[in-house]
């Protein structure tokens, strides 16, 4: 078997750890200006924790908005944990890195999607029955036109 550089997985790994940097400053010093944060992520990933209700409501995927209220946001090296109003009730939330699928931050036109999960070399090769890995699509820089309504 051949050496590759798998630059999917790379970008995926690099545009995640852009999304823990700025997480990182946020919850050291807040939102700044007119910056928010649009947030979709699978509810369906093992380590994704939500309200029974939310998991209900949204049985595959979820956008999240980090805007005006928020609290409690904890990021870690495997994902954020943050507690958000839904109509009025405060819930916490904890998103791994790899269940999002997109950030956006309209206040400035930046957006990115992963159009499928990472996963580390060991678990590619496990994955297959003949041994052989198989990179994921590559990641997407997207416009918000595409979430604009």
């Amino acid at each position: 078997m051949s050496r590759t550089i798998n630059y999917g997985n790379l970008m995926h790994r690099a545009m995640r750890g852009l999304i823990q940097e700025v997480l990182q400053d946020i919850a050291a010093h807040g939102l700044p200006g007119a910056h928010h944060f649009f947030i979709t992520f699978d509810t369906t990933h093992p380590e994704a924790k939500l309200a029974d209700w939310l998991r209900d409501r949204y049985p595959s995927e979820m956008t999240v908005v980090m805007q005006h209220w928020y609290d409690n946001l904890d990021v870690t090296d495997d994902g954020f944990s943050v507690s958000l109003n839904f109509g009025e009730n405060p819930e916490p939330l904890y998103i791994p890195y790899d269940a999002i699928k997109t950030f956006v931050d309209p206040s400035v036109e930046f957006g990115l999607r992963f159009e499928t999960q990472i996963a580390d070399e060991d678990e590619l090769e496990d994955d297959d029955p003949d041994g052989a890995a198989h990179p994921p699509k590559e990641a997407e820089v997207v416009r918000l036109d595409t979430f604009r309504k």
